[in-house]
């Protein structure tokens, strides 16, 4: 769990989780379709009323928003492509997809699928109307779901990354060039053109007086042109450490402290005096456990000179490791998934030495001038 993600439980094995960003969202779209879609679209409700349905609303979006992520995943899960977790958050939802595809048919089926179910909850709901005649809050609920995943479809595929249409083109392009890297780069700068209009729209609206709309509609294609932007840099910096090993850039020479040295003694011998930042323990010669900053901080500072640094160090059977013939980039994203700032790095099961998120900057910087 991220600090600011709550855990949900599993689907199909599929975590879920909730960002404390969807709080926000939730009660400002509560509150939109309280005191103006529903009073707007139908008559003569009680105070109440409106805000209930307004809130069933607002929940149900999610539901929709979540439906749509797992079908990405479930076709994704059928690829034998890895899925990581479905976070719900302020702009709807994400699906972390923590493989590439295997192909450019699979990134179509995995990109499409979010869409294709978003359009058969529009069908779905639009029928349901048809039953809930007789009960206005009941129609009114499920003509705004109808229309609600009807646009989410659309805006959905919009042909720039990372919207689905715009992995549904980058599918296209890697088709049709057999180059993943240029269809990545063509897809995500289409991308920023689409942030960049909707941000130029937001603020013609804005100006022209239509301040919320404006607001929302320019967040928007801020957010798409940052993502975009993101996956460009992500692109470049994969395609400078692809064929470069961790054995290449690791650290063969890694502190080692014996498990019962004082954490005050680490901080004052190691940590301030020598820049240290993650320590191997050792108990009768062998690796025992990584004790890193985290840990440290940890423990209260009144306790730094009664605990070891074997009682604040994370046992080696918990630490993730890389081997030391992975792919720079492997080791990159294990970081980031497992968000962590170093890893040990092992060899025939034995540890052959530490790769730290700083040594990669460092080693990246060198690939950047070779290349200039």
């Amino acid at each position: 769990m991220t600090r600011h993600n709550i855990p949900l439980g599993r689907i199909l094995g599929i975590p879920v989780g909730l960002d404390l960003s969807w709080f926000l969202i939730f009660g400002l779209l509560t509150w939109m379709l309280a005191v103006g879609y529903f009073p707007g679209r139908f008559k003569g409700w009680s105070g109440v009323e409106y805000w209930v349905i307004g809130a069933i609303s607002a929940a149900m979006v999610f539901v929709c928003v979540l439906l749509h992520e797992l079908g990405h995943s479930l076709v994704a899960m059928r690829d034998r492509v890895a899925g990581g977790r479905i976070t719900l958050f302020i702009f709807g939802g994400v699906s972390e997809i923590t493989a590439e595809p295997p192909s450019a048919l699979a990134e179509f089926w995995i990109a499409i699928a979010g869409p294709v179910v978003s359009l058969l909850l529009a069908l779905l709901f639009y029928q349901a109307r048809f039953f809930a005649v007789g009960y206005s809050p009941i129609l009114a609920l499920a003509e705004y779901l109808a229309l609600l995943n009807f646009v989410l479809a659309l805006f959905n595929l919009i042909p720039g990354f990372p919207l689905d249409g715009g992995r549904v083109l980058r599918a296209v392009i890697w088709g049709a060039t057999k180059n993943f890297r240029r269809a990545t780069m063509m897809a995500a700068n289409t991308g920023r053109f689409f942030g960049y209009a909707m941000i130029f729209l937001g603020l013609w609206m804005l100006l022209s007086g239509s301040v919320f709309n404006g607001i929302w509609i320019a967040f928007i294609g801020w957010f798409l042109e940052s993502a975009a932007a993101s996956q460009i840099q992500q692109t470049m910096v994969k395609g400078l450490l692809v064929g470069h090993k961790v054995s290449e850039v690791m650290t063969r020479d890694f502190p080692s402290l014996p498990g019962e040295t004082p954490i005050a003694e680490v901080v004052e011998k190691h940590v301030l005096a020598g820049g240290r930042r993650s320590f191997v323990v050792s108990q009768l010669g062998r690796p025992a456990g990584l004790l890193t900053l985290s840990g440290i901080r940890q423990v209260p500072r009144d306790k730094w000179a009664t605990t070891t640094a074997e009682q604040a160090m994370i046992p080696f059977a918990s630490v993730v490791t890389i081997q030391a013939g992975a792919e720079l980039w492997t080791a990159l994203e294990k970081m980031g998934r497992d968000g962590v700032n170093q890893l040990p790095v092992v060899e025939g099961g034995a540890m052959v030495g530490m790769l730290s998120r700083d040594d990669v900057v460092d080693y990246l910087r060198v690939l950047q001038q070779l290349s200039a």
